[in-house]
């Protein structure tokens, strides 16, 4: 387990320039405004997006916070009285102005998110100690519609590729290896009996490892928990390979998704499934550089001093992350 700083210091932050902090918020948000203000349109109408919709609806960062770029605790902003009022997100609770210098204020710390940050770091390095399996080929989304009815599939407004007598018979010739509780628990009750692991909340950190597409995913949803703290930019990393790895899950998944501009992944061929594994390396080494990344982060953060303490006895960490 982490257990290698204690909250002893108080680190020196670099400081940006007006002019360099300014083109990154512009920049951050010509990045993520086509995806956030997407949804947002989408959900004003009541329409649905079968892969993108995913990145804000099962992950909870609001697309307002994922457009608002802020600094890490590790940035101080040169900043002026006409240039706060054109950034008001730099405004609230989490900031403090010093003269003419804004930074986060490390007095918000609060103990429950160190206690996230160990849990992270413990994660990571799990992970990163673990070989990455590229077995499973993405069958998660295959046993999530197992003998289901069509009425009860998740995305019926989609047709499946394959009869349904043609996907169990697939499923069932496969050899189902997901080691992801998130994507485990959405099985089907006919699905869970055939896969070979059992993974669970409490075991997320001896089962998760590298080569899992939903666990590289995931990376995007520890970041943003650990928000303003981590800052925007290694969020935006995470997101990409968010929408990278959601990408390739809908692709390679049962569904039809051709009128969305997915060409299909057919893992129910053997080329199909080559070509899966290729892809899903490819998501794992960039998954790996920003899994140490994270780590190192989450090392760092945990030399700062907390200021707020909460630790519900009864709550184990990875609860109050879920709520």
């Amino acid at each position: 387990m982490f257990n290698k700083f204690s909250d002893c210091m108080t680190l020196s932050p670099f400081q940006l320039s007006l002019d360099s902090w300014t083109q990154r918020v512009r920049m951050h948000a010509e990045r993520i405004s086509p995806f956030a203000d997407s949804f947002l349109k989408r959900r004003s109408l009541g329409f649905t997006h079968a892969v993108h919709d995913f990145l804000f609806t099962y992950y909870s960062f609001s697309p307002q916070k994922l457009k608002q770029w802020v600094p890490s605790f590790e940035e101080d902003l040169t900043i002026s009285d006409n240039f706060r009022k054109d950034y008001p997100w730099l405004n609230d609770y989490w900031f403090q102005l010093n003269g003419n210098v804004l930074s986060l204020n490390q007095n918000r710390i609060h103990e429950n998110t160190k206690g996230l940050a160990k849990f992270v770091a413990n994660l990571c390095q799990n992970v990163l100690q673990q070989p990455p399996r590229f077995g499973c080929f993405g069958l998660h989304e295959w046993a999530m519609v197992y003998k289901l009815s069509p009425e009860t599939i998740r995305h019926k407004k989609h047709r499946l590729r394959l009869s349904q007598e043609e996907l169990v018979t697939f499923v069932e010739s496969q050899t189902i290896c997901c080691s992801h509780y998130d994507a485990f628990r959405f099985f089907t009750d006919e699905a869970r009996p055939l896969n070979t692991l059992n993974p669970t909340l409490e075991t997320r950190q001896e089962m998760e490892q590298g080569g899992c597409l939903h666990a590289n995913m995931d990376l995007y949803k520890w970041s943003t928990k650990l928000w303003p703290w981590i800052g925007s930019d290694f969020i935006a990393k995470t997101f990409f390979l968010a929408v990278q790895g959601r990408e390739l899950d809908m692709r390679a998944s049962p569904y039809d998704l051709l009128e969305e501009g997915y060409a299909p992944l057919c893992i129910e061929t053997e080329e199909g499934r080559k070509q899966y594994q290729n892809e899903q390396q490819q998501l794992a080494e960039r998954a790996s550089s920003l899994r140490s990344e994270l780590l190192a982060f989450c090392e760092r953060f945990l030399l700062l001093k907390s200021h707020k303490h909460f630790s519900p006895q009864s709550r184990h960490v990875e609860t109050l992350i879920y709520l």
